[in-house]
């Protein structure tokens, strides 16, 4: 069967592409937040109870995501928690990865879509396919994972030994991450994202760092007992993920008899939601039992709470409520 010759692609330079967004998207954690939605308060401050305990108990707290929020300036807020102790584990998808990088190393992302794709460049930029690439290949070789490779690559702005510079390193989630010895799993589905294109991208090496963040992550969820499961913005990842982890977790825990039943789901997204998620699935003529993400979420045992809000005044005010 022929396959496609990526090597006759023409890959043109990141600098040359125009970006939606810059490093003036970013917000100041000690800043005011925006107010919250009318009635939302009190959930806010659920959560923020929540972490704190958990936090107290030395249980985890998981912080899932996807790309909007790095796309919406939340990576210092984001730092902030982490620095302070409320993140004991990241899940990601690899467009969180692009675009933490992306301003990491540029200062900009998030490319017009629609524009580039008729041009037929969507994705096909140097820089982020040729290093992102490099770093999941070495951490494929050193067995450390996606989000511990591209972290360290971000950190010590070097990779194969050759200096890669990232003048923005320090509001890079991934590269803070490693610094701080905080395991980031990235959720990998081939061909979804823009570095899959090159003709760098391994599909072994990206198979491998993926299932070996899995297995971290699935190892974190199985001490999830007292702990909090946080879930913004990300209707596939998270839930697809998050689901077979703790199938694993419970299938370890009943071996050992001990518990995995008493840990907190919350989920952040924009899409309406009035359902009382405690009450079970709603019934299909409900638009709620349409909402896949939380329909995932309430089976998974626990208690979940869905609280609809834009996450920057989700997080913004979580940060503001645990400090």
């Amino acid at each position: 069967m022929k396959l496609f010759d990526r090597s006759k692609l023409s890959i043109k330079p990141l600098s040359e592409r125009k970006s939606k967004s810059n490093l003036s998207v970013l917000i100041d954690p000690h800043s005011t937040p925006t107010e919250p939605p009318f009635g939302t308060l009190s959930k806010l401050e659920r959560i923020a109870q929540s972490v704190r305990k958990s936090k107290e108990n030395n249980s985890p707290v998981v912080f899932a995501f996807g790309a909007h929020l790095i796309k919406n300036g939340l990576s210092r807020v984001l730092i902030e928690l982490m620095r302070q102790g409320y993140v004991q584990h990241i899940l990601a998808n690899e467009a969180v990865v692009i675009h933490d990088w992306e301003f990491s190393f540029l200062g900009r992302t998030e490319e017009d879509v629609e524009k580039y794709v008729a041009e037929g460049q969507f994705g096909l930029w140097e820089e982020t396919g040729v290093y992102l690439n490099r770093a999941i290949k070495s951490g494929a070789e050193n067995n450390i994972g996606y989000g511990e490779a591209v972290g360290k690559m971000i950190y010590t702005q070097e990779i194969d030994g050759a200096e890669v510079l990232h003048r923005n390193w320090d509001i890079s989630v991934l590269a803070m991450a490693y610094a701080l010895d905080i395991p980031v799993s990235i959720g990998v589905s081939i061909g979804q994202n823009i570095h899959h294109t090159n003709p760098e991208c391994s599909g072994e090496a990206l198979g491998k760092v993926g299932y070996i963040d899995f297995l971290k992550l699935a190892d974190t969820i199985s001490n999830l007992e007292g702990g909090v499961y946080i879930s913004i913005g990300s209707a596939i990842t998270s839930p697809m993920i998050f689901e077979k982890a703790l199938s694993m977790g419970k299938n370890l825990a009943k071996q050992k008899n001990r518990k995995l039943e008493n840990y907190s789901i919350f989920v952040n997204d924009i899409q309406p939601g009035s359902w009382d998620w405690s009450k079970g699935e709603p019934p299909k003529d409900n638009p709620a039992y349409y909402l896949r993400f939380m329909k995932t979420f309430s089976r998974m045992g626990g208690t979940s709470e869905y609280i609809q809000m834009d996450n920057r005044t989700f997080l913004h005010n979580l940060y503001h409520l645990l400090k």
